[in-house]
């Protein structure tokens, strides 16, 4: 049996693991966050522990008593602006993190599965395989970067899911994402500026969340890119969102990247080659069309 300890339960990854592995049989599963377990009353059966991630004390204590064979570790800062304006919040939870959950899986022998980013890349030579050199442009790609390295060095057996633009419907309503965005932005008649130069493969969270079971499931070793198979800018999304819910096109306004004034630079094309995460774990993710529809319906049910 497998004994899994999912760090950031209560984030949108967090939430979709939780929602994927919790009916399993198999499977023994610990949620663990920051503070209250904001998924008590959707899974009232999912066991949870407040862990803070960036106390090794506690950390050590909760693995200790759970015994996993995998941590799933998808706690982080990854609001890129913030990170940029707080790089001694994002050095805690970003690197120095990983350093203590390293250092737990260890001493336990747990199997660690990191989810990193494709704003390790400069975005000058997208899509990416997992061998591209990293080189980022950003403060919250040199933390992600950091944390990287701090896991290619472990003892135990690791894993590194890199992804790009994750996006779906977290159950609290509490942060939006693209889709729904440009749904409601529309549907309010609201002008909106979408960038037409940066390219990625955007990721729905379930895809992700899937893949991290994957990776768990094959007890997987080394670098994966997981994300979807389309290249797109956001404002071919844009698009997409508005004919799918047939929405006024002529609301959408191209604009460029430097149009935003934001304290964190972006990579202009990244994007990722996702062959060897087909090959060796059997990953396929929705189209961004599937995406569209599963984000809809799962809104609608919230309403």
């Amino acid at each position: 049996m497998k004994r899994i300890l999912i760090t950031g339960s209560n984030g949108l990854l967090g939430q979709k693991l939780a929602e994927l592995l919790l009916p399993k049989q198999d499977i023994a599963l610990l949620a663990t966050s920051r503070g209250e377990n904001k998924l008590g009353e959707l899974y009232p059966t999912l066991p949870f522990r407040s862990m803070d991630v960036t106390n090794p004390e506690q950390v050590e204590q909760v693995v200790s008593e759970f015994r996993p064979t995998h941590i799933i570790h998808t706690a982080a800062m990854t609001n890129v602006d913030q990170c940029e304006n707080d790089r001694e919040g994002a050095l805690l939870l970003n690197r120095d993190a990983v350093q203590y959950l390293v250092n737990t899986c260890e001493k336990y022998n747990v199997h660690l599965i990191h989810v990193s980013t494709d704003f390790i890349f400069d975005g000058e030579a997208g899509p990416y395989d997992e061998t591209a050199e990293a080189k980022p442009v950003n403060f919250y790609g040199e933390t992600k970067l950091m944390a990287e390295e701090i896991v290619q060095k472990a003892k135990c057996k690791w894993a590194i899911l890199r992804t790009v633009l994750v996006y779906g419907v977290v159950n609290d309503q509490g942060r939006t994402n693209i889709v729904l965005w440009v749904r409601d932005s529309l549907q309010a008649g609201k002008v909106i500026k979408v960038v037409t130069d940066q390219f990625r493969t955007p990721t729905l969270a379930e895809d992700l969340a899937m893949g991290c079971w994957l990776a768990a499931e094959k007890d997987a070793e080394g670098i994966y890119h997981i994300s979807g198979s389309e290249m797109l800018t956001p404002y071919d999304m844009a698009l997409q969102v508005a004919d799918y819910f047939d929405l006024d096109k002529s609301l959408i306004d191209k604009a460029d990247g430097s149009t935003f004034s934001q304290p964190a630079k972006r990579p202009a094309r990244t994007g990722f080659i996702i062959r060897k995460a087909a090959t060796e774990l059997g990953y396929r993710p929705h189209t961004f069309a599937e995406g569209i529809r599963m984000v809809a319906e799962q809104a609608a049910g919230q309403v």
